[in-house]
C-alpha cells in the first residue's frame, strides 16, 4: 500500500479584531484553515506522531498572529502565516493558508457612519488564499458567493445542437442572474490588495452590468478580460457563474399575459459555467 498527497491542518479558526482608536474601531473578521505538508507520513504509516504540530497548536498560533499582525488586508496576514509555520518546522515543506471575510460596514445614524456599531455588508465572502513552500509563494484573492442579477440585456440564441431532446426556446431578452466565484491570481505585490481587490471586482461587474450578454460564457470570458486590463499585478483569473434561472410563470391558464415581467426564481438545476482568463 502507497500514500499519496498526505495533508492535515486546522480548519474553521474564526477571529475577529477589533482595532481600537480614539474615536472609532475597526473591525475585522476571518474564517482561516491552515493546512501542512511536509515529513508527516510516518503519522499515517506507523502511527509516529514525534514530528505531527498539533493542530490545537495550529489555531493558537493563528490566534497570537492575529493579535501581533492583523489589519486591514488579509493577504499579507495569510503570508505571516503560512511563513511562520515554514520557518518555526523544518518538517513542514508547504503551508497553505485560506482566510474567509464576513465584510461589516458602518450602520449610518443621520447620514454619518457610526463609530462603533455596524451591519453585515453582504453575504458575499471575499478571500485569499497563500501557499509557501520552500521554494515559491502563490497568493490569490477572490471573492465567493456574489449574487448579481439584471433584468434585461441578456440572451440565448443561434445554437444549432438540436435533437429530440431540445425544448429551450431561443431569446434575446431573459433576466441574468449568478452566483459568482471569482479568483484572480498575483505575480506581483500591489500598493494595496484591498483597493486592487476592489478595482477588479469593478472592472468585471462594469461588464456585467452594461454589455448585453449573448451567453454566460460570453459574459464570463468578458468579465476576466476586463479584471486583467484593471490589475497589472495578476497573471489570470478563474471564474464560476452558475445560471441562476428565472423562470417565465405561465399565467394563460388564467386569461392573463405574462409580458416578461413575473418569473419563478430557482437555484436548481442551473447551468454550471466555468473558465480561466489568461494573459497570452
Amino acid at each position: 500500500m502507497k500514500l499519496l498527497h498526505p495533508h492535515y491542518g486546522k480548519a474553521r479558526i474564526r477571529v475577529m479584531k477589533v482595532t481600537r482608536g480614539d474615536d472609532r474601531h475597526l473591525l475585522k473578521e476571518l474564517d482561516i484553515s491552515v493546512m501542512l505538508q511536509g515529513d508527516f507520513d510516518a503519522s499515517y504509516t506507523k502511527a509516529d506522531n514525534r514530528l505531527v504540530v498539533p493542530t490545537d497548536t495550529m489555531k493558537n498560533t493563528v490566534n497570537i498572529l492575529a493579535k501581533e499582525n492583523l489589519g486591514v488586508e488579509t493577504e499579507p496576514f495569510g503570508l505571516v502565516v503560512a511563513r511562520h509555520f515554514l520557518h518555526a518546522y523544518p518538517q513542514v515543506e508547504t503551508a497553505q493558508v485560506r482566510l474567509s471575510e464576513r465584510s461589516w460596514e458602518r450602520i449610518s445614524i443621520q447620514g454619518r457612519p457610526h463609530a462603533h456599531s455596524f451591519t453585515e455588508k453582504s453575504p458575499a465572502k471575499p478571500f485569499a488564499e497563500v501557499i509557501c513552500s520552500r521554494q515559491e509563494t502563490t497568493i490569490q484573492s477572490g471573492i465567493n458567493d456574489l449574487l448579481i442579477l439584471k433584468t434585461t440585456q441578456s440572451g440565448f440564441e443561434g445554437y444549432d445542437v438540436r435533437d429530440k431532446f431540445t425544448t429551450l426556446a431561443e431569446t434575446k431578452d431573459r433576466i441574468f442572474a449568478t452566483q459568482l466565484r471569482a479568483a484572480w491570481f498575483y505575480v506581483g505585490q500591489p500598493s494595496s490588495y484591498v483597493r486592487t481587490n476592489e478595482r477588479i471586482l469593478e472592472a468585471m461587474l462594469e461588464i456585467f452590468a452594461s454589455t448585453y450578454s449573448p451567453s454566460v460564457q460570453a459574459t464570463l470570458f468578458q468579465m476576466g478580460e476586463a479584471a486583467l486590463h484593471a490589475a497589472p499585478e495578476i497573471s489570470k483569473v478563474t471564474l464560476a457563474m452558475p445560471n441562476k434561472h428565472c423562470l417565465p410563470i405561465n399565467l394563460a391558464p388564467f386569461g392573463l399575459e405574462n409580458r416578461n415581467e413575473l418569473f419563478l426564481p430557482t437555484d436548481e438545476p442551473h447551468g454550471q459555467i466555468e473558465g480561466t482568463v489568461t494573459r497570452d
